[in-house]
């Protein structure tokens, strides 16, 4: 087992943890003990129920007015304050953002997730979603996943939350710890880049003794698994997801996480695409003629 780095010139930063598997998700667990264990300042705020695909969404469950936010403990983490939400991740950040949760947080760590969010799939993470909300305020983020997927389990699932299906066992007994370790120590260099950057850290499901290492990659043009229709009738569609079929391009993450490699990639926030040009001049603005 890794030992976490310190904190440097960071002792007490504030961390929000977060992700979209749920609050009694096992990676969220080990997540928030091991940043709290490396001395920073760590608050907890997940979703009440499982929240896989939900990417950067708005969404809340209101009663009388309100949204439902229930102080929770959790395994070994016992003087870490922590909130079971009945919102989005995104959204929780945006509560986190304005208080919600006592002071605002300075950086946003989401994760671990239950299986890569790697490839242009991460568009649907809400892992990735979470902290890229936060980006859009300034802050740096970084998302963690586990790479913890495989062809037989994500056939076997149907729906976006692939993984969710598996045995609550099985969920104990995958190396969170190897994500966790690995996810304090990239959060100084995190620091050191410009403001609302975010990291997009992928772990293979290994004893750190077997992770070859960590490697900087692109992201594939394709996700990890792949949706399809299984069945269509009269007033339902029943959806199926398979591993990815393409060859895996060198130099990218899904690449690199076949390798054994752990693989942290930077993204941004959407953005202005500078280079299209509209010739917004040829359309003319008037009353329809009905």
């Amino acid at each position: 087992m890794m030992t976490p780095t310190t904190t440097g010139d960071h002792p007490r930063m504030r961390i929000l943890i977060t992700n979209d598997d749920g609050i009694e998700s096992p990676g969220i667990r080990w997540l928030a003990r091991t940043v709290a264990h490396a001395g920073y300042d760590v608050v907890v705020a997940a979703p009440l129920s499982e929240s896989s695909g939900a990417s950067a969404s708005m969404t809340a469950v209101v009663k009388d007015g309100k949204i439902v936010s229930e102080p929770r403990e959790l395994a070994g983490c016992r003087n870490i304050p922590t909130f079971g939400v009945a919102a989005s991740p995104a959204y929780i950040v945006l509560l986190a953002l304005r208080d919600a949760f006592g002071p605002a947080p300075d950086l946003i760590v989401s994760g671990i997730n239950r299986g890569a969010n790697a490839g242009a799939a991460v568009v649907h993470s809400g892992t990735v979603g979470a902290c890229l909300t936060g980006a859009h305020a300034g802050l740096h983020g970084l998302a963690v996943s586990l790479d913890v997927l495989t062809p037989a389990s994500a056939s076997a699932s149907s729906g976006g939350a692939a993984i969710a299906a598996l045995d609550a066992l099985d969920d104990e007994q995958h190396h969170w710890v190897s994500g966790a370790d690995l996810a304090v120590r990239l959060i100084p260099a995190l620091l050191h880049t410009p403001p609302g950057t975010v990291f997009n850290l992928n772990v293979p499901d290994l004893h750190v003794d077997g992770i070859r290492g960590l490697r900087q990659a692109h992201l594939a043009r394709f996700g990890q698994v792949q949706m399809s229709i299984a069945e269509a009738g009269d007033g339902y569609v029943r959806t199926a997801v398979q591993a990815a079929e393409e060859t895996l391009e060198e130099g990218s993450d899904l690449a690199a996480l076949a390798e054994n490699f752990a693989v942290v990639t930077p993204i941004r926030a959407p953005h202005e695409d500078t280079e299209v040009r509209i010739n917004v001049g040829a359309i003319r603005v008037q009353s329809p003629a009905i």
